[in-house]
């Protein structure tokens, strides 16, 4: 009997990607259906839903789920979710499938039938109530309410089955593990109580700080990098990954930290998006989720603590992963140590602080970089990194 948290909806994980002959079958029966290209948001949603990171979905949402996600946090039949999993064509292919129909989801490039869709609903949305529900913003500005825009008028609600994992198994090998796979390794190395760390940066020295106190009070943490598209100026990730292994290699426990990724994009939705890191984890099988200063934010768009606020708002037992709330977290010069406003009785001017923007900045203009702000061996790394893009 397992002793990590039950995956979201109190029962096990519902991956949907298609195995052995039924995969076979449904792969050739696909080629003969009508074909809908999907954004890189929406191939990500796909291959979440194959591998059960959305658990306990079983595709795209339908106008009533939508609704009830944008105004209440939840689906039609009343289960705690926070943003909304939609797929959108537009107005001329919408009017050439019927409800009811099959067709077959194609990969943003043209190379790959991703899943089949039982389409069972067609619905316009009102894309103004969506980005203000979800971003707290309707200014193109904000790139999660650009992609909102830029989709189709109108939504496709139904089943999916999903046929590919897309590129990421292929790309990322080792790093790209499932739910089951994070439980199963989990389980291996006796861990009950597990804090997930959501990463699109390489890991700073305020991260390592931030991971290192949940290690101190639980059995481990999951250090969890998003693998989809990002903003252009973000870090790719296989040199991310690469900056975070020597990290943990250097200046952690052995077996006290595990690395791996997972494939959606970033959505840029603040306290929104905190909830569904949270709701995901779950399904991985984290107990917690680190949420530290603008978490899964974007310029100013948030305030630097919304999403800890969020957490005590939505109703008791939605979530079984739970978050653990960090403050301001900083270099101070008096304490000589990394510290954060909980902890530290200094005044600003003693606080170096340390941001994965503020790194980006300094790498991409050639600044010096102190120890105290990233670990050397990682800096070499994300130098090395940089030197390309400059050569």
């Amino acid at each position: 009997m397992s002793q990590l948290v039950a995956p979201h909806g109190g029962g096990d994980l519902k991956p949907l990607l298609l195995e052995g002959s039924a995969l076979d079958k449904e792969k050739v029966y696909a080629q003969s259906l009508l074909q809908l290209t999907v954004s890189s948001r929406e191939a990500g949603d796909i291959i979440m839903m194959g591998i059960g990171g959305f658990t306990p979905l079983d595709g795209f949402m339908t106008y009533a789920d939508w609704k009830g996600v944008c105004d209440d946090y939840t689906l039609e039949n009343g289960l705690f979710w926070p943003i909304p999993i939609t797929l959108s064509s537009g107005k001329e292919i919408a009017n050439q499938i019927k409800t009811g129909n099959d067709i077959a989801l194609v990969s943003p490039d043209g190379d790959d039938i991703l899943a089949v869709m039982t389409v069972t609903e067609k619905y316009g949305i009102d894309k103004d109530h969506e980005s203000f529900s979800i971003y707290k913003t309707t200014e193109l500005e904000h790139p999660g309410v650009k992609m909102l825009m830029e989709q189709g008028d109108v939504n496709l609600a139904g089943t999916v089955k999903v046929l590919s994992l897309g590129k990421f198994k292929q790309e990322y090998g080792e790093q790209f593990l499932t739910p089951m796979q994070t439980r199963q390794l989990f389980e291996s190395k006796g861990w009950k109580k597990v804090a997930a760390f959501q990463t699109r940066n390489p890991m700073h020295r305020s991260h390592e700080y931030l991971a290192k106190i949940a290690i101190e009070t639980l059995d481990g943490v999951l250090i969890h990098s998003l693998l989809g598209k990002l903003k252009s100026d973000d870090i790719p990730a296989d040199v991310r990954s690469q900056a975070i292994q020597t990290l943990i290699d250097n200046y952690f426990v052995k077996n006290t930290v595990v690395q791996a990724g997972y494939p959606l994009d970033m959505r840029y939705a603040g306290p929104r998006e905190a909830l569904l890191h949270a709701l995901f984890r779950q399904n991985y099988g984290c107990s917690h989720l680190i949420v530290g200063r603008d978490h899964a934010g974007v310029s100013d768009y948030y305030g630097a603590f919304d999403a800890h606020k969020i957490f005590d708002e939505i109703p008791a037992g939605s979530l079984q992963t739970q978050p653990i709330k960090m403050d301001w977290a900083f270099w101070c010069y008096k304490c000589n140590s990394m510290a954060s406003m909980k902890t530290c009785p200094h005044t600003g001017k003693d606080h170096l602080l340390i941001s994965g923007t503020k790194l980006r900045q300094a790498l991409s203009s050639g600044e010096d970089i102190p120890d105290n702000f990233s670990r050397p061996e990682v800096l070499r790394i994300l130098r090395d990194y940089y030197s390309t893009l400059s050569s």
